[in-house]
């Protein structure tokens, strides 16, 4: 999912580095006040307008549409689990996010744009869909083209690993999948139940 609006703004109104970039990363630690005339005024947000700002950074944070949002949720409440923390973990599960989290990628639209150009594969077989659920057992690796493998190593670097979940193998440019992802796992700071409440109305 492609967004428009500058990053940084996003990142001010959502009071949330959402974006990794530097400068969206920067310009919240600069200014947290909202962006815009009236980003230091100081009024009650209504339950309505608390629901959309968790809402918003579920979307901003995993690069979905609504359609997909609601599609997540409409399979979360299949599960007799708790319903916001299967909609958290199926995000969590998306190919892009997999790929930004085992370290192939500095930012999740890094990786999106990385997926959708074919620079992975899954099991050996080409995905460029970047919503692709993973599952235990599913290996990941890049694409044996000559002009990707010198980039990824140098991206493996630099990128950061934060899944105790993916055992990443720098060596063959690969990933595992070794377990499903828990609430436990997900580092977006959120209050999925107001979502569920907004989702289900």
């Amino acid at each position: 999912m492609k967004f428009t609006r500058p990053k940084a703004k996003v990142n001010r109104a959502l009071g949330l580095a959402v974006y990794e970039n530097r400068g969206a990363v920067k310009a919240l630690e600069k200014r947290e006040q909202k962006p815009g005339m009236h980003g230091q005024r100081r009024s009650k947000v209504s339950e309505y307008g608390l629901a959309m700002l968790e809402k918003k950074k579920i979307k901003h944070y995993y690069g979905l549409h609504e359609r997909q949002l609601s599609r997540f949720f409409a399979l979360a409440t299949k599960s007799p689990e708790n319903t916001g923390e299967v909609l958290l973990v199926l995000c969590e599960r998306r190919l892009d996010n997999v790929v930004r989290r085992a370290g192939f990628a500095l930012t999740r639209p890094q990786a999106r744009q990385g997926v959708c150009h074919g620079h992975f594969r899954v099991n050996g077989r080409k995905v460029d869909i970047a919503s692709y659920l993973v599952k235990p057992g599913d290996v990941v690796s890049v694409a044996p083209r000559k002009n990707l493998l010198p980039r990824y190593r140098e991206v493996l670097t630099q990128g950061a690993h934060n899944a105790d979940w993916l055992v990443t193998d720098p060596e063959n440019l690969s990933f595992t999948v070794t377990r499903l992802p828990t609430a436990s796992d997900v580092s977006l700071p959120v209050d999925v139940t107001k979502v569920i409440e907004l989702l289900t109305r």
